[in-house]
């Protein structure tokens, strides 16, 4: 996918169903998905245990979602800590430094819980399907966003071939230190490889 690409009009009514629950009571059970996952993991919650917990029937959840897969990857979104639709600090470093600290308390609520869906959506095409569009793709067009606001601040020339590869950067420098270096991407390590790698590599150093 290309930055200069704009996000499918219909992508957001294919991922998920409308909700008529008020979003205090969609927020809670987010919640409590999240909550029941880090309980008994993927595999292990049923939609009978999150109508339990939730006080919901499930013709409720499956109306609402199509399923396991959907309420899960849905769930995980809007219970992240922040979205980066909402980072724009107005510059490309600032922007990805951002996306750095956000991601360093993101990392330290569900580490264990994305490593454990990570393992689950190989065995599960569904769940896999679902967390690319539901919680991956959305992040993807945000970034794209980013990147269209360096371009037109004047930040990084529209012809960088290195546009298209920044998610690319990005998911390598969070999965690839613990496999090189046996070590874990701290915030440290993380803004180093920005000024580093990815500015340079914008022309944007």
């Amino acid at each position: 996918m290309r930055i200069t690409d704009q996000p499918t009009e219909d992508r957001d009514t294919a991922r998920v169903r409308r909700s008529r629950l008020s979003p205090e009571r969609e927020r809670e059970l987010y919640e409590a998905v999240v909550e029941l996952l880090g309980e008994v993991g993927y595999d292990g919650l049923t939609m009978d245990a999150v109508a339990a917990r939730t006080r919901s029937s499930k013709a409720t959840l499956y109306r609402q979602w199509k399923g396991k897969p959907q309420l899960v990857a849905t769930a995980l979104r809007h219970t992240k800590p922040v979205l980066l639709q909402g980072v724009d600090t107005g510059s490309l470093r600032g922007d990805l430094r951002e996306i750095v600290r956000c991601a360093e308390t993101a990392h330290e609520r569900d580490a264990a819980l994305m490593r454990g869906l990570a393992h689950a959506s190989h065995e599960n095409p569904d769940l896999h399907q679902a967390l690319r569009e539901l919680l991956i793709f959305p992040e993807i067009d945000a970034l794209h966003a980013l990147l269209r606001r360096a371009v037109d601040r004047g930040e990084v020339a529209p012809d960088r071939p290195a546009l298209n590869y920044v998610v690319h950067m990005m998911c390598g420098a969070f999965i690839t230190r613990a496999l090189v270096e046996d070590k874990q991407p701290d915030q440290t390590y993380l803004l180093e490889y920005i000024d580093a790698v990815i500015l340079p590599a914008l022309g944007a150093a």
